[in-house]
């Protein structure tokens, strides 16, 4: 395939809603030097074809097995839910095929290294989506801290909001506000920001946590019904990295009208702020500021320009598309530089702690 463009197959794609249609969708057609989608499959064919027709595809498979056995179809993309990842992702791998899965990759930790270890024994690229891990201003963060920018990192401490989680919601997402699906404000926004922090700063080594939930019930607004809710809407952290550098952790559901994003990195010789509109740093525009030796005061980072080269404006698009490159040369190069499903596996560990921490 080294030539050869990488034929795309998805495996939940809507053409005008949702996360494939308004992230993968834009960034692959930024890379078409290297992908081409070739083809969908929904619930249902006419899904598929309505989907296929609106996006000029070739094919509308009548079902996602289909799809994954088509000698058509390069690299699977799953998209949907999470608890239907496994089944999905399994038989891709089982079938030879490359991966590419949204994350969280599993429901739950078994099923993730379940799935790793199948890629691993298959030899594919299997790749899940933690694009904070990749965001021009989080590998430029990363720079600096190796740099020495705030020398010695001592702490770090980050506050976010989950948007969601709170006791408003619509009946589309209702599916995340019951912990039974493995999509929750632990494994979604504060997953994917602790996948760019960890990158940036190490993993954790030690760590407490408590988790509450504190609204029992959610309103649908588009149903008028009101429905049972047991995924927590705060989680609190504190622990240690690699370093030996302090951590504190708090994210709360919904959104608050003081602080939805603040990441901070504090070390010998100076400070570092992340900021942005929510909790989700995999998808939001990040900014950064910092401050050291006599600095009397934060100052605007600025990121060079050509870290955006050729990449979506959109950061939602961006992010995913800095996936898909890494991706494409790992297919092309046979490496391991996008995210991998051994990374998926750790971050599912760290989920895992936190839960049991919690319980105790």
């Amino acid at each position: 395939m080294e030539n050869k463009k990488i034929r795309v197959g998805f495996i939940g794609l809507n053409p005008d809603s949702h996360w494939a249609a308004t992230a993968h969708i834009p960034a692959l057609k930024s890379l078409t030097e290297d992908f081409e989608v070739v083809g969908v499959a929904n619930r249902s064919l006419e899904s598929a074809q309505a989907t296929a027709k609106a996006l000029n595809l070739k094919f509308a498979f009548e079902n996602p097995q289909v799809l994954i056995q088509s000698p058509e179809v390069d690299l699977v993309v799953v998209t949907v839910k999470v608890p239907y990842h496994f089944e999905y992702v399994k038989a891709a791998l089982e079938a030879g095929k490359h991966v590419s899965c949204e994350h969280p990759l599993g429901n739950g930790l078994e099923e993730t290294k379940t799935l790793a270890d199948i890629a691993e024994k298959q030899g594919v690229v299997a790749v899940v989506g933690t694009q904070m891990v990749n965001a021009p201003e989080i590998l430029y963060l990363k720079k600096l801290i190796e740099e020495g920018y705030v020398g010695e990192v001592k702490s770090t401490t980050l506050i976010g909001s989950g948007w969601n989680w709170a006791n408003e919601t619509v009946d589309d997402r209702y599916y995340l506000f019951d912990n039974a699906n493995g999509a929750n404000m632990l494994t979604i926004p504060l997953g994917h920001t602790l996948a760019g922090l960890t990158s940036v700063l190490g993993d954790f080594t030690s760590l407490k946590a408590d988790m509450f939930n504190f609204y029992k019930t959610v309103n649908v607004a588009d149903t008028g019904e009101v429905k049972p809710k047991d995924a927590e809407d705060q989680i609190l952290v504190i622990g240690q990295l690699e370093s030996g550098a302090a951590a504190s952790v708090h994210y709360r559901g919904g959104l608050s009208k003081g602080t939805n994003l603040l990441w901070e990195i504090n070390g010998t010789e100076g400070d570092i702020q992340v900021t942005g509109d929510n909790g989700h740093g995999q998808m939001i525009q990040l900014s950064i500021k910092g401050a050291k030796g006599s600095d009397e005061e934060m100052k605007a980072i600025t990121i060079p320009l050509e870290m955006y080269k050729g990449l979506p404006d959109n950061s939602v698009a961006r992010n995913v598309a800095q996936i898909y490159k890494l991706l494409a040369g790992d297919i092309r190069n046979n490496t391991r530089n996008a995210p991998t499903f051994q990374r998926a596996v750790a971050l599912a560990e760290l989920y895992d702690t936190i839960e049991k921490s919690a319980k105790k």
